[in-house]
């Protein structure tokens, strides 16, 4: 098994206010540990953000679509750690969304370690 730390980063997130959008996909055979997420709100105003795990794998477990954090206030060129310190597993076809109440005003970094 290889373990590979990688970062992800999107600009001005997201195409459109209301409708999650795609940060990160787990590929197949493979697990992610996340270890950070970084939201950067660009605009002059507050803005408020939601993380969303969409997971459709088919296990034993009960796995479903959640929300690490929803409509969470970001102060005008503020920065928001949502991860503090903890990690969350994600297995292969789990989708990381991020949402915001306007278009294009977040940039997203993700700091994660992919298992293959």
């Amino acid at each position: 098994m290889a373990n590979t730390f990688k970062v992800k980063t999107h600009a001005n997130m997201s195409n459109s206010a209301g409708t999650p959008e795609t940060l990160y996909t787990c590929p197949g055979s493979t697990t992610t540990i996340v270890l950070g997420l970084l939201l950067c709100n660009n605009d002059t105003s507050q803005r408020t953000v939601d993380v969303k795990i969409e997971s459709d794998t088919s296990d034993t477990e009960t796995n479903a679509t959640v929300f690490v954090t929803k409509d969470t206030p970001i102060p005008a060129t503020s920065s928001l750690e949502i991860m503090s310190g903890n990690k969350i597993v994600l297995q292969a076809t789990d989708v990381l969304k991020i949402d915001s109440d306007v278009t294009g005003k977040i940039d997203a970094t993700l700091s994660i370690m992919e298992i293959t």
